[in-house]
C-alpha cells in the first residue's frame, strides 16, 4: 500500500486579508477625520465671510431688557444689539457686550441704515442718531434712534445696518421685528408737519433762496424712489455725506447756504438741514466733505 506524502500546506489568503484590515480601517479613519476638519474650517470661513446673518441662527435670545429683539453681532458674538420697534414710528437700537446685561457704549455718531418689508423687499433709508443713556461716557452712546418711513404703517419689518463701529471693528447686522408691527396714526401726522416746517421755513444758514432752489419740497418728496446705498468705504477724493461720512450720491443733492451738498440718503438731509438751522457754525463748505487719502 502506497504511503501518502505529507504536502506542505498553502498559506491561507484570508489570514493575510485579516492582517490587512487594521491598516484599511486606520486609513479610512484618517480620511474621515480629515474631511471633518475640512468641513469645520470651511464653515468657519463661510460664516466669517457671509456675516452675522448666519451667526444669528446659532443664537436664540429671549426678549431684551427693553422688550425688543436681540441678535448677536459678529461671528464671535462679542457684541449684541437690541432693536425696539415702537408704535410711535421710531426704532431704538441698544448696544451690548457679550450679553444683553453688559451695556456697551460705542462712538456717538449717526449710523445710516435700511429698513425693509420682508414680504415684498421694499426698502427705505433711515438714520440712527445717537441718544446717549445716563452713565454713557462723553462722545459715546449705547442707544440710537431712527424714524421709520410713513410707507411702513404695519406688518413685519427688518432693520439692516451695513456698518456699526464696535471698538474699532465695523460690523454688519440685521434684526427683524418680533411680530406684526403697527404705527399709531396721530404721531405720524405730526411728523409730516414737522418735516414740512423743517424744509420750508428758513433759519440759520438755511435761507429762503435755499428753499426755492430745492423746489419748495421736502427731501422725502424730492427723492422719492431714489434708492440709497451706504458705501462705508469711500475712496480718496470721493464726496462723502456730511452726516454719515459714507460715500455720497450725486442724485441726493441739497442746497444749503447757496451751496450744493451731496448725501447718502434723505434722512441725512433732514439731519444736515436741522444742523444748518440750529447749529450753523458747525456747517462746513462742501469742499470739506471729501474723503481724505
Amino acid at each position: 500500500m502506497a504511503r501518502k506524502q505529507n504536502r506542505p500546506e498553502r498559506p491561507r489568503a484570508d489570514g493575510a486579508r485579516t492582517r490587512r484590515w487594521p491598516r484599511v480601517l486606520a486609513i479610512a479613519g484618517g480620511v474621515v477625520l480629515a474631511l471633518a476638519v475640512c468641513v469645520l474650517v470651511c464653515r468657519h470661513f463661510m460664516l466669517d465671510a457671509m456675516g452675522p446673518r448666519h451667526a444669528e441662527k446659532d443664537h436664540d435670545h429671549p426678549p431684551g431688557p427693553h422688550g425688543g429683539t436681540v441678535v448677536a453681532v459678529g461671528t464671535e458674538s462679542h457684541f449684541h444689539v437690541e432693536a425696539v420697534f415702537e408704535r410711535s414710528g421710531q426704532v431704538r437700537v441698544y448696544t451690548y457686550g457679550g450679553d444683553e446685561t453688559q451695556v456697551h457704549p460705542i462712538d456717538s455718531q449717526p449710523v445710516p441704515a435700511t429698513v425693509r418689508r420682508p414680504p415684498d423687499g421694499t426698502e427705505f433709508s433711515v438714520l440712527l442718531s445717537p441718544e446717549p443713556q445716563p452713565g454713557n461716557p462723553p462722545g459715546k452712546a449705547s442707544r440710537f434712534v431712527g424714524r421709520l418711513p410713513r410707507e411702513l404703517d404695519s406688518g413685519r419689518v427688518e432693520l439692516v445696518v451695513p456698518a456699526m463701529n464696535f471698538g474699532g471693528e465695523r460690523h454688519w447686522f440685521s434684526v427683524k421685528s418680533g411680530g406684526e408691527w403697527h404705527r399709531d396714526p396721530m404721531p405720524e401726522k405730526v411728523s409730516a408737519e414737522e418735516e414740512r416746517k423743517l424744509y420750508l421755513t428758513p433759519g440759520g444758514k438755511y435761507t429762503e433762496a435755499d428753499v426755492k432752489a430745492n423746489g419748495g419740497v421736502t427731501a422725502s418728496e424730492k427723492f422719492k424712489g431714489v434708492k440709497a446705498e451706504h458705501d462705508a468705504n469711500p475712496k480718496p477724493g470721493d464726496r462723502i455725506c456730511p452726516v454719515s461720512r459714507t460715500k455720497a450720491n450725486p442724485k441726493l443733492a441739497w442746497v444749503v447756504a447757496g451751496k450744493e451738498y451731496q448725501f447718502c440718503c434723505p434722512p441725512c438731509v433732514d439731519e444736515f438741514v436741522k444742523k444748518a438751522k440750529e447749529k450753523p457754525d458747525e456747517v462746513k463748505v462742501p469742499e470739506e466733505y471729501v474723503q481724505k487719502p
